[in-house]
């Protein structure tokens, strides 16, 4: 595989490995769950952890992610719905205090936390730069990225915020189910892949991903990283369609 002509990273991968219904369509069927990760990382470099959305992992656990991956091996969490969902983004600095205290010790192999919106949560733009001034000041060291689920928030001022924050859009391709916009504001670009006709569980076609593999590389030539994620966990379709999609912006 020849290296992109390139001065952006491309970092590409799925929402998740512990999936053991990947078990003889990804995995190879003798491998044991416990041993899922240490066979990803021989095909990834990167995964968007989604069970921290749900749950915290304890730190031991994180510190065996730690000790398992290699050095370049990045993790991108996606932050507790306690926090987005929940608390709404209000009063929300104990609440984030812990999230990042669990995924301390991951630090070095951090690539952008995943804001998730929730779908019925209108545009608030002074909440938002309540909660964005919290990141920047508590958590500086850290890059962010806003998956936004309701339509009101695609508008230029929230962008222009975004970008005044160095925050990224995520670009969130869901087949029309939820709102979409190709906005890029920071240098960076955040790609969600959750399946088109059906989410979660829809096979992304080959012209599908050379759209989106054209796209990335320019992007990648105009320097920016880009992580893309596919979260269609179906059948396995994720790793097979996170596979296609690198193997077609090395051939662009």
């Amino acid at each position: 595989m020849t290296a992109i002509p390139n001065r952006g990273n491309l970092f590409v991968g799925t929402s998740g490995w512990s999936y053991q219904h990947w078990s003889g369509c990804f995995y190879p069927p003798e491998i044991p769950p416990s041993r899922y990760l240490e066979y990803y990382i021989t095909h990834f470099a990167c995964v968007e952890l989604n069970a921290s959305f749900y749950h915290l992992p304890f730190k031991t656990t994180v510190a065996g992610w730690m000790r398992r991956t290699q050095d370049s091996f990045r993790f991108c969490t996606k932050m507790s719905r306690f926090i987005t969902h929940q608390k709404r983004l209000v009063n929300c600095d104990e609440a984030l205090e812990n999230y990042f205290q669990t995924f301390d010790y991951l630090k070095p192999k951090l690539g952008p936390v995943l804001v998730q919106l929730p779908p019925n949560f209108h545009c608030d733009r002074e909440l938002f730069i309540h909660f964005a001034e919290l990141l920047k000041n508590r958590h500086p060291d850290y890059r962010f990225a806003v998956e936004i689920r309701d339509g009101s928030w695609i508008n230029d001022d929230f962008f222009d915020l975004l970008s005044s924050y160095s925050i990224g859009f995520v670009i969130s391709d869901t087949g029309g189910k939820f709102p979409f916009a190709e906005i890029v504001t920071t240098d960076f670009v955040y790609i969600r892949f959750h399946g088109r006709e059906q989410l979660y569980a829809s096979d992304y076609t080959t012209p599908d991903l050379v759209l989106f593999a054209e796209k990335i590389c320019c992007w990648l030539n105009e320097g920016k990283d880009v992580w893309a994620f596919f979260n269609n966990d179906y059948e396995g379709f994720a790793p097979k369609n996170a596979l296609k999609l690198r193997e077609l912006v090395y051939l662009q």
